[in-house]
């Protein structure tokens, strides 16, 4: 399984929405768009798991894709400790 990013998502956008973009593309087994806590708006990005053959098709073909006036923003996520420990590491 590979875990994908999809950035600056208009805010209309729905699990729906992106998962239905994603499936033209392979198998999509989940649809995660994050909210803000406090408001429990779309923060206008979200994540996709796919198995590695069908991520990176659908990167390849998604990212900078126009979806409801925005280009896309699509690449392999990045493990959240490996970018925090570099963060730390560069101050």
């Amino acid at each position: 399984m590979a875990k994908i990013y999809v950035g600056n998502l208009p805010f209309s956008a729905n699990e729906a929405t992106i998962r239905d973009l994603f499936a033209q593309h392979g198998s999509v087994e989940t649809v995660s768009l994050i909210n803000d806590r406090e408001t429990g708006k779309p923060r206008g990005f979200g994540f996709v798991e796919m198995s590695t053959d069908d991520a990176a098709k659908a990167v390849a073909a998604l990212n900078g894709q126009d979806l409801g006036g925005r280009p896309l923003k699509v690449n392999p996520a990045q493990d959240k400790q490996a970018s925090s420990i570099s963060q730390w590491r560069g101050r």
